[in-house]
């Protein structure tokens, strides 16, 4: 063989077309990939190609938002909540009743990522690998049912497992949901509705925190058979796996088997993402696409973004209501005063997701939620102890910290 004449690599093998001459095909390059067609391939079976006009494009919009953003929203919120309840709970007597004592609870707090790091490779190749919207709705009903687990709780033991499961379970969620993101919305409209699905963890908190000023009232007043803290864990463990199931059934595994749509629009909606040109699932792993990635500056770029970031990010989720607490308010007081952060979170992650879009920089806009973080931060640190309205006005500007991330994992689902 000559210098010249130099064997393809499997990946100029993928992107070298196939030719057909006198009715004979190549048989090693189609048996290579026949099996490694996208799923969208199957609605172009019989090779017709709709051009989409407009006004079917924004109708098509309309009804994928009005089936899909609902669900997906509620439940980022739920999953933001369900992680967050052991806040309300530190302070309606968990540490006391489970005898937790010193760095005890720390751990309880994290053992939750632990879980969550752990899982988070095999469960993103199970969200490959397995239909998308039933392996997540397993994983719901599941981190619903486990968070009911809390309530059970008698010991240090078995809080360290509760929430060790309760990360694996959730682990699915945020991956998923952009993997959904990028299924259905063209790369124009994704910075604006990871933005919308992302900022119910605000929605979250808001709720959270009503319902658990609720509770710990309603004990107050009236008493219960159980304690207060058993009781929000039921609640919002329950409401989660009923949550789970009503996914299980609504939300489609991609365009080809969403019952809300006809046949031809499930064709229509696969053409509508053909410009992001990624398809909208491939169940098979691809070793180069690894090297690519591991050898990009920008996943690096990313990963140490999240890393650096979810470090004050996991103590404020955790302890929040404890910080709002030491700024001299009840532990009742702590739990209505924190549901405006939540408001900041939602405004904030709205604002920058469709300004980002609008744009064309979401980095950028995204950014701005950094700055006013970084502002509430300088306030709690450095205003007297006894100001305790401007270290509370800090703590809810550090709830616009997530817009940052939340570019960067817009434009995950956009790449």
């Amino acid at each position: 063989m000559s210098i010249d004449e130099k064997i393809p690599r499997p990946t100029d093998l993928e992107k070298e077309p196939i030719h057909v001459e006198d009715g004979h095909v190549p048989p090693e390059r189609v048996l290579k990939h026949s099996q490694d067609a996208d799923e969208a391939m199957k609605a172009f079976e019989d090779g017709q190609i709709e051009v989409i006009d407009e006004a079917t494009n924004r109708r098509l919009l309309r009804t994928i938002d009005l089936h899909l953003m609902p669900l997906l929203c509620v439940i980022y919120g739920l999953n933001y909540l369900d992680k967050t309840t052991l806040s309300y709970a530190s302070i309606m007597g968990i540490k006391k009743d489970i005898h937790l004592t010193g760095d005890d609870y720390n751990w309880v707090s994290s053992m939750f990522y632990f879980g969550y790091l752990a899982w988070e490779y095999p469960t993103n190749r199970l969200l490959q690998r397995l239909p998308l919207a039933k392996y997540s709705s397993f994983c719901i009903i599941m981190w619903g049912l486990v968070l009911c687990c809390m309530a059970a709780l008698k010991n240090y033991s078995g809080a360290i497992a509760v929430r060790f499961f309760l990360g694996l379970f959730e682990a699915a969620v945020t991956p998923g949901f952009a993997y959904f993101t990028s299924q259905w919305y063209t790369k124009r409209e994704q910075g604006t509705r990871t933005g919308m699905w992302f900022s119910f963890n605000g929605w979250g908190q808001i709720f959270g925190g009503l319902v658990a000023y609720g509770i710990a009232r309603g004990v107050d007043i009236h008493g219960s058979s159980i304690a207060a803290w058993k009781i929000i864990f039921l609640v919002n463990g329950l409401l989660t796996a009923a949550i789970g199931v009503i996914f299980l059934l609504v939300m489609p595994d991609n365009q080809l088997n969403a019952r809300w749509l006809s046949k031809d629009d499930r064709r229509r909606a696969i053409e509508r993402v053909r410009i992001n040109q990624q398809g909208i699932g491939n169940k098979h792993f691809k070793a180069y696409q690894l090297k690519e990635a591991l050898t990009d500056p920008l996943t690096w770029a990313f990963g140490f973004y999240a890393l650096t970031a979810d470090i004050p990010n996991g103590g404020i989720s955790n302890f929040f209501s404890q910080l709002i607490v030491s700024f001299g308010y009840t532990p009742e007081q702590s739990l209505l005063y924190g549901t405006p952060g939540g408001a900041v979170e939602v405004i904030t992650l709205v604002a920058c997701g469709y300004l980002g879009d609008r744009y064309g920089n979401r980095i950028l806009l995204g950014s701005g939620g950094l700055i006013l973080a970084i502002i509430g931060i300088v306030l709690i640190v450095a205003l007297p102890l006894s100001n305790s309205r401007g270290r509370l006005a800090g703590y809810y500007l550090t709830q616009a910290a997530p817009t940052a991330f939340v570019a960067l994992l817009s434009l995950i689902s956009s790449n």
